[in-house]
């Protein structure tokens, strides 16, 4: 690997340690182990759109606490810290996303910034329930995808990639929380990022909590997995002649470790019968592991 990865966060989920700071603490992890690494957060949801000016003119732009006005307090604001993984210190910095909808100024953006992968985390907002924010969210994650920059939805990101790309999102009746076996496609079986880890390419088990379901596969991309309570589970995105890009949204929450499930649980961010269902294996770490290899891998 030749110098520091950068990995940009789209970090919608700040206001939950467990899942949030942790959350990414866990994305993070392989590349630590593989060498230096850098994180880069944005949080749209916080974000004014007046903010996003700053962005589009200047490039990387820490973040400022009057840059978010829709901040939750009970997370207390931060623009940096650094987090110990061993002897590895690995810099956290929030920086200023643009807040508008053009995919193009939004690739010149993302390429200005040196990015070697894109991430978009779960929230506990919705797809189905619309925000004016999770446009400008989802041109990022679209731009970034059909560039052929390694991105990576995770569960409410899953939602944003694929609605971006056409895909229909609708909202269940009841949530769904627990770990599902994910069926694999043909395709999924011999995808580079659900089962590198693993000799077993029928299935792979992962941890989900969600309400809103992808209902339908975005023409520019490839089912990779789906489970008995949720049609589309994983998705990788392929170019115009149909050759995969290493882009993927996947329904379930590869960064729910065992430790993090019971601390989320200790501060009650999730009730008793959501932590008992969460009880048992799942293949989240070997698919984040996998990630960074592919991240490693394109980077040279």
């Amino acid at each position: 690997m030749s110098g520091s990865v950068r990995v940009l966060m789209v970090d919608l989920l700040v206001e939950r340690a467990a899942f949030g700071h942790g959350g990414n603490q866990e994305v993070i992890q392989p590349f630590a182990e593989r060498g230096n690494v850098e994180l880069l957060l944005v949080t749209p949801q916080m974000q004014s759109f007046e903010a996003g000016a700053k962005a589009e003119a200047q490039g990387e732009v820490t973040l400022e606490e009057i840059d978010v006005p829709h901040w939750d307090d009970d997370y207390p604001f931060w623009q940096s810290t650094t987090v110990e993984f061993g002897d590895q210190g690995v810099d956290f910095r929030r920086i200023v996303m643009p807040m508008h909808e053009d995919d193009e100024r939004m690739s010149e953006w993302l390429a200005a910034l040196n990015l070697d992968a894109v991430v978009c985390s779960g929230s506990r907002r919705n797809v189905s329930i619309w925000e004016d924010w999770m446009g400008p969210a989802g041109s990022l994650l679209r731009a970034s995808a059909l560039s052929g920059r390694p991105t990576l939805g995770i569960c409410f990101g899953h939602q944003l990639l694929c609605h971006s790309l056409g895909g229909k999102v609708e909202r269940a009746e009841k949530l769904s929380s627990g770990i599902w076996d994910v069926d694999l496609t043909d395709a999924g079986g011999s995808d580079e990022l659900l089962t590198s880890h693993t000799e077993d390419v029928e299935c792979v088990a992962g941890v989900f909590s969600h309400q809103d379901h992808v209902m339908t596969v975005p023409d520019c991309c490839t089912l990779l997995g789906l489970t008995s309570h949720n049609r589309v589970s994983a998705v990788r995105v392929h170019d115009a002649d149909g050759t995969g890009l290493p882009a993927w949204g996947i329904q379930f929450h590869p960064e729910a470790t065992r430790a993090r499930i019971e601390r989320a649980y200790g501060w009650g961010h999730i009730s008793e019968e959501v932590f008992n269902s969460m009880k048992g294996e799942h293949d989240g770490a070997g698919i984040l592991s996998s990630f960074a290899d592919i991240v490693l891998s394109q980077k040279g």
